[in-house]
């Protein structure tokens, strides 16, 4: 558990070096990324909401699953923060 939350803080760390003016105005800036093991140029905000976003859902679900299915009493406003 003390792994995970220092990972957790490094990963927080690194975040708060950037700032809204950092990102602010980066969404149709052309990457280039490694999608399905194919360099792909895409737009920044392209990337996020067809790559990024499900990925880290798919992650959320995932580990809830695993949670639920070993008997640990979560629910939906565990998942949901609600």
């Amino acid at each position: 558990l003390e792994q995970l939350r220092a990972r957790l803080q490094k990963a927080l760390d690194h975040l708060a070096t950037y700032s809204a003016a950092d990102i602010d105005g980066t969404e149709d800036k052309i990457i280039s990324v490694k999608i399905a093991g194919k360099d792909t140029e895409i737009a920044v905000q392209d990337y996020v909401l067809q790559n990024v976003f499900p990925n880290f859902y798919f992650h959320v679900t995932t580990a809830y699953d695993i949670l639920r299915h070993n008997g640990v009493p979560v629910g939906k406003r565990d998942f949901t923060g609600v």
